[in-house]
């Protein structure tokens, strides 16, 4: 019996390999290239093959004999993908980064140009309670996260967000200019992480990072947020890592070629 299922696991382990080598190929693959990037035998690859377009996830060309994976795994991915939102994955990762750091902890994606708070952890001010409640909308130019959010913004989205909002001083601290603005998102490029430093709430700092998917594009914004007395430059060096790292394990759940 253990036998039966040491070869049932290899089969399956073998399967899986066929798969990722069509997947990573162009157009269709000839039953030799296939066998010989997998290492095994032609026969058993050609079984493993016949098994996977039984369920319709491979296909063979009619006339050249080669295959090629079907779109079934484009829906599978769909299906998988609907499953999960980016709350209820990041929920878990939040509460364990507002835990280390003893500050509040938000999620906000981008809606309309503007930010939108989708999650928060509370910290133990109240005021800060309030400025990151769900459903809370926010200028993007002015917020930690919504600076990581303009990143997927292109340079004529970038001019019409401008004309939109005309990048109004909230506090002495606001980019009030196009130019400050993408000087300012250049450098976020380069270190990962942005700040906000009073720039949309006199009295309050933070820091955050950005969550992407596969593609790299950024779907979403984690950051720690706390009273200036608390964020000193110090802290908000140490706290970069931190949000870094959380956004990055929750990026893994949606990047699924990493």
């Amino acid at each position: 019996m253990k036998e039966k299922i040491t070869k049932t696991n290899q089969s399956i382990e073998k399967a899986l390999q066929i798969i990722e080598i069509l997947a990573s190929q162009r157009g269709y693959m000839r039953l030799q290239d296939i066998s010989a990037q997998a290492d095994i035998p032609a026969p058993t690859a050609m079984r493993l093959l016949t098994a996977l377009a039984n369920y319709n996830y491979v296909t063979q060309s009619e006339e050249t004999h080669k295959y090629s994976l079907t779109l079934k795994f484009a829906q599978i991915g769909s299906m998988v993908k609907s499953q999960f939102s980016i709350s209820e994955v990041a929920r878990p990762y939040l509460v364990d980064l507002a835990r280390r750091c003893g500050e509040s902890v938000c999620l906000a994606i981008e809606q309309d140009m503007e930010v939108l708070y989708i999650d928060s952890v509370d910290g133990p001010d109240s005021m800060l309670r309030t400025m990151q409640r769900i459903g809370k909308r926010a200028p993007l130019y002015s917020t930690g996260v919504g600076k990581l959010l303009l990143l997927n913004f292109e340079p004529k989205e970038i001019d019409r967000y401008v004309a939109k909002t005309g990048l109004k001083a909230l506090t002495k601290n606001t980019i009030t200019t196009k130019e400050g603005l993408l000087r300012k998102l250049q450098e976020i490029r380069a270190r990962n992480y942005a700040e906000d430093d009073e720039e949309c709430e006199l009295g309050a700092r933070c820091v955050a990072a950005p969550i992407r998917d596969y593609t790299g594009r950024v779907i979403a914004a984690a950051s720690i947020s706390g009273p200036t007395i608390r964020m000193t430059k110090a802290k908000i060096e140490s706290f970069a890592k931190e949000v870094i790292l959380t956004a990055n394990k929750i990026s893994k759940v949606f990047a699924a070629e990493e």
